[in-house]
């Protein structure tokens, strides 16, 4: 039997801070997170080799979680830096994608590349495991019914499918380690900074044709979160992760859900100053078609496979978060959304640039 090795707590960085490490560091959820983290905690970032890059607060290791060989290489440079021990590891690195229903990224980067970056976790002594999953792993209800996080789980496209699968790889294989599942609402921020929502300010703004017709139910709605609501649920996570059972699962996302109508309508009002955008529903059949024209002309927002969604309505019970982590979100979207649509008034290129819409 092979010898077990004995591995030293404290790196060459040997400081009083616990180690906290982010892989997807330089993202939208975690290069602001560092800049929080790090005032208590020693924050180590893992991500793809070139920009962007995360904060200097926080030394950027060389990551590609698709490959193990690599992965076993950045952790071992974690090792000699800072030791093995972790007080927490926040799985933030993802592929997610509208632009088709399904893609390789979703198998090859969130399921395969969380197992391996799993593997090699196991030769460290962790506390705590933080997982970004997703509120859309959640079966969709009825308007008026909240999805706890005991609800009946059912994905419909590749993004979510793939965090269900995720989860279940997590659990087999985090011995030892408590796991905490964030299953995190739509995140915008007061610049926009989400796929949906920017694109349907877009329409609007651009006086779209398509903005006036919709394909689905205009009394549903998707639940979202502001990233500040965000950053202070997972550091409450962290911070609190003695107190934490096993195996905990928090919704997080605001507890009022707009209705695609009435973001229409706050949204029509804030650009053009009418009280209520015209909006017209229309047959699935009709609409995916459109969609499917438009997919041939050009490089549409509204794929045909997402028409099938649009009747999807979610609606969450944070309660739990309030019980575990002491979190409620402290901004509501349609109060964020006058200081979104300024930002858009008040420099146009520069809105469009940061949403990725040039």
């Amino acid at each position: 039997m092979d010898e077990k090795i004995e591995h030293t707590k404290t790196g060459a960085r040997n400081e009083d801070k616990e180690v906290v490490i982010i892989s997807g560091s330089s993202g939208l959820i975690g290069f602001p997170l560092i800049e929080k983290l790090a005032e208590n905690y020693r924050v180590v970032g893992l991500d793809r080799v070139g920009p962007p890059y995360p904060p200097l607060k926080a030394e950027c290791v060389n990551f590609d979680i698709t490959d193990e060989k690599g992965i076993d290489s950045a952790m071992e440079r974690i090792r000699y830096g800072y030791g093995s021990k972790i007080a927490s590891v926040i799985h933030l690195a993802a592929f997610y994608s509208f632009n088709t229903e399904d893609s390789p990224g979703y198998e090859e980067i969130n399921v395969k590349g969380t197992r391996k970056f799993l593997s090699q976790l196991q030769d460290f002594e962790v506390d705590q495991f933080i997982y970004a999953s997703s509120d859309l792993i959640y079966k969709p209800v009825e308007p008026g019914v909240k999805i706890d996080e005991d609800s009946p789980i059912e994905a419909n496209w590749g993004y979510p499918e793939s965090k269900i699968s995720a989860e279940n790889i997590i659990k087999e294989n985090n011995e030892n380690i408590k796991t905490a599942f964030l299953r995190i609402a739509g995140i915008y921020n007061n610049m926009g900074n989400s796929i949906p929502i920017s694109q349907q300010i877009k329409r609007i703004y651009e006086e779209d044709l398509i903005s006036h017709f919709y394909s689905g139910d205009m009394n549903f709605g998707d639940v979202f979160v502001h990233l500040e609501d965000v950053l202070d649920a997972i550091v409450k996570t962290v911070d609190r992760r003695d107190e934490l059972p096993e195996d905990l699962a928090l919704n997080i996302g605001e507890p009022t859900t707009p209705t695609y109508k009435e973001l229409q309508d706050k949204i029509g009002k804030l650009i053009h100053g009418e009280d209520e955008w015209e909006t017209h529903e229309i047959p699935k059949s009709i609409a995916k078609t459109g969609a499917w024209a438009r997919d041939l002309v050009g490089d549409p927002f509204i794929k045909p496979w997402m028409i099938d969604r649009s009747d999807d309505h979610y609606e969450l019970d944070i309660s739990r978060a309030k019980k575990y982590i002491d979190w409620e979100p402290k901004h509501r979207l349609m109060d964020t959304l006058p200081e979104i649509i300024d930002n858009l008034k008040e420099d146009p290129d520069a809105w469009y640039k940061e949403n990725n819409l040039k």
